[in-house]
């Protein structure tokens, strides 16, 4: 026995219990999903934590998608995925503007090749309408053609919906998460859960930093969210791990088409699609690959030859010699396809956010709410009076004028030092976003908060200069520096002399 784990009581010994971290709620997933729900709950007087295993938010699932924001015609009606989808990409417009992160509405059309699959396109067109998706309007050929001239000479019709939109799912994540932070949450990072014991009126997390104890779990775990389920309840799930790899292409390939063109969905999902990317660049993808590794994210040769293949057929003359880099994420598919989110009937203070898988992103600030308002009732919560609904994100400089930028060089001239040559990154932004809350770690939480290194050189240039300011602002050595935390070390081998 540890003396200091005990106290002396009459003449016996009896054994303290480890204290332990105690929080309401507790939130495990730092993805798009659980920040979303850190965020609506931090509206409230509740101590809230979200713990990931990774070293950073948007580590999952959410930082690899199409960062497309869907319309809301592709989900079955009646669903909770239509409902959500459609109330969250209604919410976009503002969120962006209350937590600074770029959004726009670039519209969507789904294309058909063939005349025998226009009655597909008015099936999509219908349950649209019926999900309350506004402004929907089939295309002839030629109407298609004019509004995207590079559509595939193959392309016979199209469903056009204006409120489709493209977001980056970086920018957005992190944001929600600073704005949670900044609400009062707090967030444990590199704290993996290995077990979930219910305990009278609370869960006991078992993690590899400790025991945490909540009296509410949020389950959003992502691809990982039935371990988590199953730990608890006797009605199992099951999530099949859906890989899709991606081509993302230069900025000269940026305008090769504005709106998100898909083409018409299977039971796999929505297809590969073609789309601009909020920062300018060409997206193409995803493939869909269902496999048992949870942590499969690499790519593959027949993966990549696939994409490329499909997306010629929506559209021609994708220069796909102006790739940059390729990658793969994966999507929790669980097998009825819907989202589950509610509290499990035979795990009480339990709450779900599991098989969220497209159009998760777009329905996250929907779950958000809606979890938000179920713990609301649930745990008779009261709004905080000094709830901070706006966050600022990274200032970039180029988005300034002259004179502005001047000034803020002569102010700070750090701004004035390029760091990132391929995407303009400066210095200032750089350490903008290792100061900031929840600030970045890793080469990596740099690149998803400013785009240093996600240029066409893919940080060839710019790493040995940000792995610089990370070893200055943290009091890191350069041997401590990881690419994206754990064992992804940059710097090996260095010996104490050297």
């Amino acid at each position: 026995m540890n003396p200091k784990d005990s106290f002396l009581f009459g003449s016996i010994f009896i054994q303290a219990e480890k204290e332990k971290d105690m929080y309401d709620v507790v939130i495990i997933g730092a993805g798009v999903s659980g920040c979303a729900v850190a965020r609506e709950l931090s509206r409230y007087q509740v101590n809230v934590c979200v713990v990931d295993k990774c070293e950073d938010v948007c580590c999952g699932t959410s930082k690899a998608n199409s960062a497309i924001v869907h319309a809301g015609f592709d989900a079955e009606s009646g669903s909770l995925m239509a409902k959500l989808n459609v109330e969250g990409n209604a919410m976009m417009d503002a969120l962006s503007k209350e937590l600074d992160f770029p959004f726009r509405r670039n519209g969507s059309m789904v294309v058909c090749t063939s005349e025998d699959e226009l009655d597909g396109l008015k099936v999509l067109y219908d349950r649209g309408v019926k999900n309350g998706v506004p402004n929907l309007k089939i295309l002839s050929r030629e109407e298609a053609h004019e509004m995207e001239p590079n559509l595939a000479d193959g392309v016979c019709g199209a469903l056009y919906a204006p409120t489709g939109g493209i977001v980056c799912p970086f920018n957005m994540t992190i944001a929600l998460a600073e704005n949670a932070f900044e609400n009062g949450v707090e967030f444990k990072f590199d704290t993996e859960v290995t077990d979930i014991v219910k305990c009278d009126g609370s869960y006991t997390l078992k993690t590899d930093k400790g025991d945490i104890e909540a009296k509410y779990v949020v389950n959003a775990a992502g691809v990982y969210a039935d371990d988590f389920h199953n730990m608890v309840s006797a009605n199992k799930i099951h999530i099949t791990p859906r890989r899709g790899d991606y081509c993302l292409l230069d900025h000269t390939a940026g305008s090769h088409v504005d709106k998100t063109v898909f083409a018409l969905p299977t039971k796999y999902g929505k297809g590969v699609l073609v789309t601009p990317t909020i920062h300018g660049n060409l997206l193409v993808g995803p493939t869909a690959i269902d496999i048992e590794d949870k942590e499969g994210v690499n790519t593959t040769r027949e993966g990549l030859d696939e994409l490329t293949q499909r997306a010629s057929l929506s559209v021609k003359n994708i220069p796909m010699r102006q790739v940059i880099t390729s990658f793969a994420g994966l999507r929790a598919h669980e097998d009825g396809h819907e989202f589950i989110i509610g509290e499990l009937e035979d795990a009480k203070q339990f709450i779900d956010v599991a098989g969220i898988e497209s159009p998760g992103l777009s329905s996250a600030p929907a779950i958000g709410v809606m979890v938000a308002d179920l713990m609301r009732d649930l745990m008779h919560l009261e709004k905080k009076a000094d709830f901070k609904a706006t966050r600022k994100g990274i200032l970039n400089p180029s988005e300034l004028s002259l004179e502005e930028r001047n000034k803020l060089i002569k102010e700070n001239p750090a701004y004035g030092t390029i760091i990132c040559r391929c995407e303009m990154v400066t210095e200032g932004e750089i350490i903008d976003s290792i100061r900031r809350p929840l600030g970045a770690r890793s080469l990596d939480g740099i690149k998803r908060r400013t785009r240093a290194g996600m240029g066409r050189c893919q940080a060839g240039f710019c790493s040995p200069r940000s792995m610089e300011i990370l070893e200055r602002e943290l009091s890191m050595k350069q041997e401590d520096i990881t690419k994206a935390g754990g064992a992804s070390k940059i710097v090996v081998g260095r010996t104490k002399e050297q």
